[in-house]
């Protein structure tokens, strides 16, 4: 791992413009959560998208492209919506008028019309393996978010198609959580509470305060390291509250690994989930799509795979491949995910072979071309 001073890490600028806005990021998502009517719409794919979202991904664009006006933005939310509701771009426009008065290394949309080219940036863009890119999500968790309970903003930075710098915002959440965390966890300490991890591809992951105190970050040690044994393992996952995966495979394989206490953290969001691991809450995570047609958002994991990974966690998708980033809006060419400490990452995902196995659901490893039966 580099011994490199963040002063003087190369992503040091990129660094300090992400965290400023993702904590300006994090004041609008508060405004929006005190407000009854959090400007609830469902998109074409009956997931809720708020106001906080579309505000959040227009504010981080514009502050990124203000110092660094050649990258590129891979986002979550496209302006479509907003152009055909009057009421509804009117209150993106009021908050991030007002977040805008908090000066600094902040930058606002110069107009309602800019606002909207912004969002639209991220939700026609597409990462490859050439240029410096952003992946942006908002609020990862929008369900929960929408209920006042645990999301992330997230950003990731994308160099040659591999993520290089990860920013995660956690409001909700302790910079001193401890096991288990769940969906309607919250910091004791309210709006002065909260945290931000980040992580720089070779140079650790990191945890401070989402407050503007001039705190310095603690380096999270890379406690997966120390995993040697199956007993070990304690589980992050998502139980019953999302109908994307097989949750009865995902217990068989925690009752296989002998792990207790399964579901363990239990989270919507998956960056939640990313960061819940690196903060070692958890090691493990083992996601099986019903559907193997079903593929997962970059939005959703760029970057927040990166804070487990420089805790000393090895990522791969079911079929035991390397997460491709590069592949497009989607990681169209993996399936799943597996996350484990290094040194146990094969076991588990031997495991996870033998359960699907086991019960009938192929289509992994050799048998990649058959059909999932579910």
């Amino acid at each position: 791992m580099s011994t490199i001073p963040l002063s003087d890490h190369p992503l040091h600028r990129s660094l300090d413009t992400a965290i400023p806005a993702i904590q300006a990021a994090a004041r609008l998502s508060r405004l929006v959560l005190q407000q009854n009517d959090k400007g609830t719409i469902s998109k074409e794919d009956h997931s809720p998208v708020t106001v906080a979202d579309f505000a959040i991904q227009a504010l981080l664009t514009a502050s990124i492209h203000a110092i660094f006006p050649s990258d590129k933005f891979v986002g979550e939310e496209s302006a479509n919506a907003l152009r055909t509701n009057p009421r509804l771009i009117e209150r993106v426009w009021g908050l991030l008028q007002v977040v805008g008065k908090d000066g600094g290394n902040i930058v606002v949309p110069e107009s309602q019309e800019h606002m909207c080219e912004l969002i639209d940036w991220c939700g026609k863009g597409a990462p490859d393996d050439m240029d410096r890119t952003w992946i942006l999500d908002p609020i990862d968790g929008t369900k929960t978010f929408v209920r006042g309970e645990m999301y992330a903003i997230n950003m990731a930075l994308l160099e040659n198609g591999v993520p290089v710098l990860s920013v995660v915002a956690l409001p909700l959440l302790s910079i001193d959580a401890q096991t288990p965390v769940n969906n309607d966890t919250r910091d004791p300490k309210g709006e002065d509470g909260g945290c931000i991890l980040f992580a720089i591809n070779g140079h650790g992951t990191f945890v401070r305060p989402l407050s503007n105190k001039n705190i310095q970050p603690r380096r999270i040690p890379r406690h997966c390291d120390a995993i040697t044994s199956l007993s070990d393992l304690k589980s992050v996952t998502c139980v019953s509250d999302l109908d994307s995966g097989i949750d009865s495979i995902h217990t068989m394989v925690a009752q296989q690994l002998g792990i207790q206490n399964f579901p363990g953290c239990d989270l919507l969001g998956w960056v939640p989930r990313w960061a819940a691991l690196a903060l070692g809450l958890g090691n493990t995570t083992v996601w099986v799509y019903k559907d193997r047609g079903r593929k997962a958002k970059i939005w959703d994991h760029a970057g927040a795979v990166l804070l487990f990974e420089e805790t000393g966690g090895k990522v791969t998708d079911v079929d035991g491949r390397e997460l491709d980033w590069a592949a497009g809006r989607k990681l169209s060419g993996n399936y799943g995910f597996v996350a484990a400490p290094k040194a146990v990452h094969g076991n588990v995902l031997q495991v996870v072979w033998e359960v699907l196995r086991r019960e009938g659901k192929g289509g992994f490893l050799g048998e990649i071309d058959q059909k999932v039966d579910v």
